[in-house]
């Protein structure tokens, strides 16, 4: 892909508007949902938390944004039926939506886990490129205290908890979590369900990655298996398969169509087809997603 290729690239996933937690008016709230055994979904503002409540105490995968992290802990106190903040908290990536919440989870004493690169890249100044957007170094309470490079594992509360490293997805710190006793797995954000994923480019992602990466998660799970996306409704392994085909079929449209001499604005312009129309329904619509594809080859 040449510079300029990319630099426009860039100026289309700009005009993409970025969410603010400044816009967000109403009582932070949480809706939980069970889903087997500890395991409880949970729906803030950012990204999906799972919740892992019992006799251990409360771990939580992910941290929504920091507003909505005291409501998190409430509504796990409420099912553990006590107010002790959550022993750990896992982050699946480095972005806000789901590490802004380390800040109050760390001055509640919880243990933060987290890929050696989330740490790298909150504790120094990052910019996301697709939104001209400086983040600042989040400060030292909100890092994480336990990091790992491949994989780490946790046995708490009857499971068997691997966090696995998948390299080139979302980012470059994307980690997914097996729930081994429940057969759940949380997909952070290299799972946008039934939607265009976001691929931060700047943050060491990759789209041709993000593929790979679903296809070996899909290798190690089956057909009873519940899947819990960053963003989105919980699916299962046909609807992981589905988005998988997205992925692949879309991805093979532009990569052709580029390699065949066609500019991105003409790409763009074509667009993907109807079939995946519902696909750009969400937060990153069918020109970003098509400017994503063009900044990874």
């Amino acid at each position: 892909m040449t510079p300029s290729t990319f630099a426009a690239a860039l100026i289309a996933v700009a005009l993409i508007a970025v969410p603010s937690i400044a816009e967000e008016t109403q009582e932070p709230e949480v809706k939980a949902t069970p889903i087997k055994g500890p395991l409880y979904f949970f729906q803030g503002r950012g990204g999906n938390v799972v919740a892992s409540i019992g006799e251990d105490g409360v771990l939580l995968v992910d941290a929504d944004y920091n507003k909505y992290a005291p409501a998190h802990a409430a509504r796990a106190g409420e099912i553990a039926g006590n107010d002790a903040a959550p022993r750990f908290v896992l982050n699946t990536h480095w972005h806000s939506d789901h590490t802004g919440g380390n800040n109050f989870f760390g001055e509640q004493g919880s243990v933060i886990i987290a890929h050696e690169n989330i740490r790298q890249r909150m504790s120094t100044g990052q910019k996301i490129e697709a939104f001209d957007r400086v983040i600042e170094p989040s400060p030292k309470i909100a890092l994480p205290v336990v990091t790992y490079g491949d994989s780490v594992a946790l046995h708490f509360n009857g499971d068997d908890i691997e966090v696995q490293h998948y390299p080139k997805g979302h980012t470059d710190g994307d980690s997914v979590v097996f729930f081994a006793a429940e057969n759940v797995v949380h997909m952070g954000d290299l799972v946008f369900a039934e939607r265009f994923p976001f691929v931060d480019i700047s943050s060491g992602g990759n789209v041709f990655g993000v593929i790979d990466n679903i296809a070996a998660v899909l290798a190690r799970i089956d057909d009873q298996t519940v899947v819990v996306p960053g963003h989105g409704a919980i699916t299962d392994k046909a609807g992981l398969a589905a988005y998988h085909e997205m992925l692949v079929t879309t991805s093979g449209q532009v990569t052709s169509a580029l390699e065949q001499g066609k500019s991105l604005e003409e790409v763009t312009a074509d667009g993907l087809g109807g079939q995946w129309e519902s696909w750009g329904s969400g937060f990153i619509k069918e020109a970003a997603w098509i400017s994503f594809i063009a900044g990874s080859m």
